[in-house]
């Protein structure tokens, strides 16, 4: 498995990109970076789009992305994937024809650039020849995180945005995940304003880790708040954790 690291951040900034990660070209994990980033040749190759929830950070180059493949006259199509609460409110307040036309209907019903897909927790989905399973996460809105096993075996398991989600860990940790995907977007001394808005710090980070069944073979840390990203990395330094990396744009992660 190759991902690409086509955003991962927790706030927009010069230089900074809202999270989406690029699986094997075709499929991508949250899309708030894919029209600002790939060129014209990558954006069309994308079939897949697996939402973790519906902020606009995840979701941003959605509207974008379908825009430039009518005007291109493509003739290619996207499945958007989440479960059901995520998929209606990307539908109610997105795709509406008053905030951005609604390119589930365009060209026709039949033909539509985007197909709209529920998907339920827990129930796994075979796109591509992965294996992908949502999993509920603790986020203010509903989210889920994704597992992903390819044919031989290898899995990793995208968190999105979540706060501490023991949970998670039960259903989704039943054998070792070579690679974690995970958010950590505030320091140490905001563990209050994380926990509210259903984010990890360092120690968060490490509580989760030691109550999962068994240890992720690789961590990837994602959605640093630039602002304290020194402190955060400095903070995530200190943990007793081998293979850990903190995750850049730009970055291919091999699994």
């Amino acid at each position: 498995m190759k991902i690409r690291v086509i955003g991962c951040s927790g706030a927009e900034f010069p230089g900074h990109n809202p999270p989406s990660f690029l699986l094997d070209k075709e499929i991508v994990f949250d899309a708030g970076s894919i029209t600002n980033v790939l060129d014209r040749k990558a954006q069309l190759k994308i079939k897949h789009i697996f939402i973790t929830h519906a902020h606009l950070d995840h979701i941003l180059s959605i509207p974008f992305l379908a825009d430039n493949i009518i005007v291109g006259n493509s003739g290619r199509t996207i499945t958007l994937y989440s479960i059901a609460p995520v998929i209606r409110t990307i539908r109610t307040h997105l795709f509406n024809s008053e905030v951005w036309p609604d390119f589930t209907l365009i060209p026709n019903p039949r033909e539509a650039i985007l197909n709209l897909t529920a998907l339920k927790a827990g129930r796994m989905i075979t796109v591509n020849g992965y294996s992908v399973t949502p999993y509920k996460v603790n986020h203010p809105v509903p989210a889920v995180g994704y597992l992903v096993e390819d044919r031989g075996g290898k899995r990793f398991f995208y968190t999105g945005d979540t706060g501490p989600t023991r949970q998670t860990w039960k259903q989704a940790g039943k054998r070792q995940l070579d690679a974690l995907i995970i958010d950590v977007s505030f320091p140490n001394s905001m563990r209050e304003l994380a926990i509210t808005t259903g984010h990890l710090t360092p120690e968060l980070l490490w509580e989760e880790i030691k109550h999962m069944p068994f240890k992720p073979q690789r961590v990837y840390v994602t959605h640093l708040k630039p602002q304290y990203s020194r402190k955060i990395s400095a903070e995530l330094r200190k943990l007793p954790l081998r293979h850990l990396k903190i995750l850049k744009d730009g970055d291919t992660i091999r699994i």
